[in-house]
């Protein structure tokens, strides 16, 4: 029997306008595969440590023994249960939380928009839609967002050399994303070999 298929919106939390993928993703994909999906397509680098979220539930990976304040923790261990995408989405309107980052707090809402019949002339993962760049890593949640926003549209700000600095003289354009993009670099993840930081 072929596998469903499941349309997937995953949207950043608390900035406006919106900020937003719609993908299309097998309904048997592991976690550790679909957290992958989500740094490659909202535009992130897995560069921090992640979480996904349902009914007060955290579901995390495993880190190395020294991090001491992480293995107190009480979290599922995802990874070792090889639990799949549809172990917490299971009917059409279901929602999980997933937040990367926990520092800035990049929270992301998931909805399971539809389910669909597996069409073998699709590549999955695909990305169909999507609105706005992603923030860039390490820039103060979404409150340090919209301040970084502002200081880069105003050479006077007494903060815009340091940006600029920062970002390494890259231009940075909030509304752009490329799908073509995306998807190009969805069809190169090897999604069997999950490390936490890729």
């Amino acid at each position: 029997m072929p596998k469903q298929i499941y349309q997937i919106q995953i949207a950043l939390v608390g900035f406006k306008p919106k900020i937003w993928r719609r993908i299309l993703v097998p309904s048997d994909l592991l976690l550790s595969d679909f957290h992958l999906i989500i740094q490659t397509t909202m535009g992130w680098y897995n560069c921090h440590l992640h979480h996904f979220i349902k009914n007060k539930t955290f579901y995390s990976i495993k880190v190395p023994e020294d991090d001491f304040f992480w293995n107190d923790s009480e979290d599922i261990d995802y990874k070792a249960k090889k639990l799949k995408i549809a172990d917490l989405l299971k009917t059409i309107k279901d929602k999980i939380k997933y937040e990367y980052d926990f520092g800035d707090s990049w929270e992301h809402d998931i909805i399971l928009e539809n389910i669909l019949p597996f069409d073998d002339k699709v590549k999955y993962p695909v990305c169909i839609k999507g609105k706005m760049n992603c923030p860039p890593e390490d820039c103060g949640g979404v409150w340090g967002y919209y301040d970084f926003l502002e200081i880069i549209k105003n050479p006077k700000h007494p903060d815009y050399k340091e940006i600029m600095e920062w970002m390494g003289d890259e231009a940075f354009d909030p509304e752009f994303f490329n799908i073509d993009e995306v998807n190009e670099l969805l069809q190169e993840k090897d999604y069997g070999s999950f490390e936490l930081f890729d």
